[in-house]
């Protein structure tokens, strides 16, 4: 018989976290599920962690692949799902020990396509948000969840505090190659499903770490966000004209953090330059319509209008007006994070 959920879980060098994150997921109050763990080329010794953590439970199995990245290890893993609901669990975060059993009991209940948890962060060992063991439960329209992505006031892109139904994934890859793959892959996915529910329960913990893909400073994989940010305008014009204000809105604070991460971290002139050029061929062609029809504080609309067509005064102001204009792009930058 078929598990009721498969839980795939990337895995690359990840060997000082891994024990820590498969024990989480096998501590579940939920059992009917199964754990496919898709070692991607690892390098240390996390390959014979996942094959001891197999050989001592059943539900544990393990694909070992040379390395292709993250977005390939999920795609092998939805290949080899057997469950009715498909969750993902990054190897270096872990899970509360009663998040799949409320996650699967919300898809049940309110018989939905999708059910949403809130992520709780750790920082150096220490949870930065209280864990919220159960609240209000809020059920969503294919358009009201969809809307919700982006004003991102509930849940946000992210993947791993999700249950999808495993059919959602029928024609729905990761993209190869690239990062932010969560934010490319998501909304699809949201767009297939009839009914989604959100419980207000911090059951995934997202743990930072320093050497990870999004704590390095600013590198040029990072502007692979954009390329997800033109499929999605130009997949929501298409299909939901009229979140126009949530999806560009989003866009906007999206383009101002990254245009900070920019000043603030990349040191050489050349590459912040070259790093703004390309944020700005992206920002340009959306930007009058942002500056007319969005419900954007003046600031950001402000912000937006320098970095589409005036990158390097933009540069010139950071420097001159370090501490103001810093001030609100931190402001941007924690208000958006997910």
């Amino acid at each position: 018989m078929n598990p009721a959920i498969s839980i795939i879980v990337p895995v690359y060098n990840v060997e000082p976290y891994l024990r820590k994150c498969l024990n989480s997921i096998l501590a579940q109050t939920f059992t009917d599920f199964e754990v496919i763990v898709v070692n991607d080329g690892s390098t240390d010794g996390s390959g014979e962690i996942c094959d001891e953590f197999s050989k001592n439970d059943i539900r544990v199995k393990v694909i070992h692949e040379k390395f292709k990245g993250v977005s390939s290890a999920r795609n092998t893993g939805v290949r080899f799902a057997q469950g009715e609901y498909i969750g993902f669990v990054d190897s270096d975060d872990r899970v509360e020990k009663e998040m799949y059993k409320k996650l699967y009991r919300l898809c049940i209940d309110s018989e939905c396509d999708i059910s949403i948890c809130r992520l709780g962060r750790e920082i150096d060992g220490k949870l930065m948000y209280p864990i919220q063991k159960g609240g209000y439960i809020v059920e969503l329209s294919n358009e009201e969840a969809m809307k919700e992505l982006f004003k991102g006031e509930l849940y946000r892109f992210s993947l791993c505090n999700k249950l999808f139904k495993r059919d959602l994934f029928e024609g729905v890859n990761f993209p190869e190659g690239r990062i932010h793959e969560d934010m490319a892959t998501t909304y699809k996915l949201f767009e297939k499903a009839k009914r989604i529910s959100f419980i207000d329960y911090s059951g995934y913990i997202y743990v930072k770490r320093q050497n990870s893909i999004l704590t390095k400073k600013y590198n040029s994989n990072r502007l692979d966000s954009f390329k997800g940010w033109e499929e999605i305008i130009n997949f929501m014009k298409e299909r939901y004209p009229q979140l126009s204000n949530e999806y560009l809105s989003s866009f906007v604070y999206w383009t101002v953090d990254n245009s900070f991460l920019v000043l603030n971290q990349v040191d050489k002139k050349r590459e912040r330059n070259e790093y703004l050029n390309i944020i700005q061929n992206y920002a340009k062609p959306h930007c009058k319509n942002i500056l007319l029809y969005c419900a954007l504080p003046m600031k950001y609309k402000y912000l937006f209008l320098l970095i589409s067509f005036f990158p390097g005064f933009l540069n010139l102001q950071y420097k001159l007006k370090r501490n103001s204009i810093l001030g609100v792009f931190k402001a941007s930058l924690i208000k958006r994070v997910s």
